[in-house]
């Protein structure tokens, strides 16, 4: 059941083509606004970067949360879903895992372009794609629970986003950490640890979270 629902939601988001790549542009065009707004200096760049990029990309990830239940519950299969006989547990981890290769994963493959507009070196480079490739699952999984809760709301989006931002935070925090210590020439290895346990809780638990929020938004 988890294969099914993963190859449904790609073709899905294959055949809407544009509205995903709206995240993208968002997360594109502010890293280059922000290279323009602060001026030339490789340094100063270094000394943002970590700031710049991971605000940019937890506010892109947000940006896809509210489509992730709304378009099931818009055209019916949100219900039909829910009645399948495999224990929904599976069918929300496909949900999850297509929203992050959807929304996320084309993040982590932009990283030299953003590293390039922000005059980062490789070590850095490096970092921000560690940190997004184990910090954008746990942000998909975090606002799915948020997006679950809100499913049945109309132009839920505000409250969407006050109760999953507050959530995030902790990830913000060691990922920006993390980029700021490999700006320093310094090992960053205790961040991204935290950051994996942090997606290992999220992968574990969340599923669980996300099925029961479904059922009571849904009522």
């Amino acid at each position: 059941m988890f294969w099914l629902i993963l190859k449904r939601e790609l073709c899905i988001a294959w055949h809407k083509g544009a509205e995903i790549l709206y995240p993208l542009w968002f997360f594109l065009i502010t890293i280059t606004l922000f290279s323009l707004g602060i001026g030339p200096e490789p340094q100063l760049l270094a000394r943002i970067a970590s700031g710049a990029v991971w605000v940019t990309a937890l506010l892109a990830c947000l940006l896809a949360l509210e489509r992730l239940w709304h378009d099931d519950l818009q055209d019916g299969s949100l219900e039909q879903l829910l009645l399948l006989p495999a224990p929904l547990v599976f069918t929300v981890l496909g949900k999850v895992c297509s929203h992050w290769i959807v929304s996320g994963l084309p993040l982590i493959l932009l990283s030299p372009l953003v590293a390039l507009l922000l005059s980062l070196n490789g070590h850095i480079l490096f970092s921000i794609a560690l940190t997004l490739l184990l910090g954008t699952p746990t942000l998909s999984f975090i606002g799915a629970i948020g997006g679950a809760l809100t499913v049945r709301l109309h132009k839920g989006g505000i409250l969407l986003s006050l109760i999953v931002l507050p959530l995030y935070i902790p990830v913000l925090i060691f990922a920006s950490a993390a980029i700021d210590t490999a700006s320093m020439a310094l090992p960053f290895d205790g961040h991204l640890a935290v950051l994996g346990a942090f997606l290992a809780g999220s992968v574990t638990l969340s599923p669980f979270a996300i099925a029961a929020a479904l059922r009571i938004g849904m009522q």
